[in-house]
């Protein structure tokens, strides 16, 4: 946006310059013409009371040297042609088309005194003529060469000083042009980032009140709507997180009483009646758990998901962890609940040299330990394989089973809350572990793919970007 109102801008600058310029120069050149054309008929003038004044009986070598003065003075020829005589100087003669024109004319008693206006560059000379005699007879005629070579120098050299002038005020206009450009756009620039932020983060903040009039208003208006934006998501989540934590404490209770109250049952009815309620209330202590975990993972979506998934640098800031002995220590933890469904996990070989990721270990354990829970719990009796990989860029790591997977539609669908696959449905489950692993990974940077495995079952990969380190600076010597 900032080159094209730019753009804009320069453009008119350089038709306003060019406008101002081409004014000035037709100025000049028209005062120059004039002032040329001044002088040189006050000379035709003077010579032609001079010729008057031979034709009525006065001696002519008085006009001739008189008009070989003025030529060798200007460099400029004369022509006067009298009854009895003709008169040359300065080289001009009959013999140029313009004079015999001139001389045409002027024996018609018209007189051409109006010079062409002065063009910067160009050779040649012109001539201006008019004739002599009483108000009945014409005498004779005077025909002034007009050398138009120091007009056009001087007329240059205008043209080189307004050519300054003109690249200096460009230049200035532009300068202009960009300050007024930043001072406009800053704000704008600034209110789509803040808008970006807010999308991303949930909250932004306080944007300087700069620029126009109306943008200022703009920005207090959308720091305004920000804040109470970000105050409503942040007692969303904190409502969430609290109510689920409220009710773990009651839930733990009842658990404890059902306990108790089965142990007091002396029926196998009622003691498979007691046996559904605990059940049901794993059941609701599972989604607590998923809810719980799912507000961190969103809350820390918000706060870190402003850098973009596959192309953000590593910062200084960011934590380093090595990913296979999280991968071994989850393995090894899903290792009996594997066993217990009749599955079986193969970790891949350890790379060498070893990989690391802009993610802390607990989180890179959470998304990992979701996936393998998923891929047991989903693919029983089935063979699961965690392997890590490196390309150029990201490092990714990779989950996948040999299970029944899911459609197209369904792989759209996994990761959002409390989503389970019609296919799963007798299978118990909240419906909240791929949307924890998908947010997650966007605040580390991260994306997680679903793809299918061929003859069947799910592939769940999430790459990392490959963290960036800023080249090491040579030691100064002083």
């Amino acid at each position: 946006m900032k080159l094209r109102v730019l753009g804009v801008l320069s453009l008119l600058c350089v038709l306003m310059v060019a406008t101002i310029s081409s004014a000035v120069l037709t100025s000049v050149s028209r005062e120059l013409t004039q002032e040329l054309q001044i002088n040189r008929v006050a000379a035709l003038n003077r010579f032609a009371q001079v010729a008057y004044d031979t034709a009525l009986g006065g001696d002519s070598n008085q006009l001739q040297s008189e008009m070989d003065r003025y030529s060798a003075l200007y460099g400029e020829g004369v022509l006067i042609r009298l009854q009895q005589a003709t008169l040359r100087s300065g080289g001009l003669a009959e013999d140029r088309a313009d004079v015999r024109d001139a001389l045409t004319r002027a024996k018609l008693n018209l007189s051409d005194t109006t010079l062409v206006p002065l063009q910067p560059f160009g050779t040649g000379t012109e001539v201006v003529s008019r004739s002599f005699g009483s108000a009945s007879q014409v005498l004779g005629e005077v025909v002034l060469e007009v050398n138009r070579d120091a007009a056009r120098l001087k007329l240059r050299e205008r043209w080189f000083v307004v050519g300054l002038a003109a690249l200096a005020l460009g230049a200035l206009l532009l300068l202009s042009a960009g300050r007024v450009t930043r001072w406009v756009l800053r704000p704008v620039q600034r209110l789509n980032s803040a808008v970006t932020e807010l999308q991303t983060r949930g909250r932004t903040a306080q944007l300087p009140e700069d620029g126009p009039p109306e943008l200022r208003e703009l920005s207090r208006s959308f720091s305004t709507m920000a804040r109470t934006v970000s105050k409503s998501i942040d007692s969303q989540r904190q409502l969430i997180a609290d109510t689920s934590h409220q009710l773990r404490n009651p839930v733990g209770a009842l658990r404890l009483r059902v306990d108790l109250l089965q142990l007091n049952l002396q029926t196998t009815p009622d003691r498979a009646a007691a046996a559904e309620v605990l059940t049901e209330l794993e059941r609701v202590e599972a989604i607590l758990d998923g809810v719980l975990k799912l507000a961190a993972a969103e809350h820390r979506a918000f706060e870190d998901s402003a850098r973009d998934a596959l192309a953000s640098d590593f910062r200084a800031s960011d934590a380093l962890t090595d990913p296979f002995p999280v991968l071994q220590e989850e393995v090894e933890r899903s290792g009996p609940a594997a066993l217990r469904a009749g599955a079986s996990i193969v970790l891949g070989v350890k790379p060498d040299p070893p990989l690391q990721l802009a993610c802390t270990e607990a989180e890179l354990a959470q998304m990992v330990g979701e996936l393998l829970t998923n891929a047991i719990k989903y693919a029983p009796r089935g063979h699961i394989s965690v392997a890590i990989d490196s390309t150029a860029g990201l490092v990714a790591l990779t989950i996948e089973d040999n299970g029944p997977g899911l459609s197209a539609s369904e792989k759209a669908a996994a990761t959002t809350r409390f989503w389970r696959s019609p296919q799963h449905r007798q299978i118990r489950g909240n419906g909240l572990g791929m949307t924890i692993v998908d947010k997650l990974a966007l605040a580390n940077g991260a994306r997680l793919g679903l793809t299918d495995v061929s003859p069947h079952g799910l592939r769940a990969r999430i790459e990392f970007p490959r963290p960036v380190f800023p080249a090491p600076q040579e030691p100064t010597h002083d």
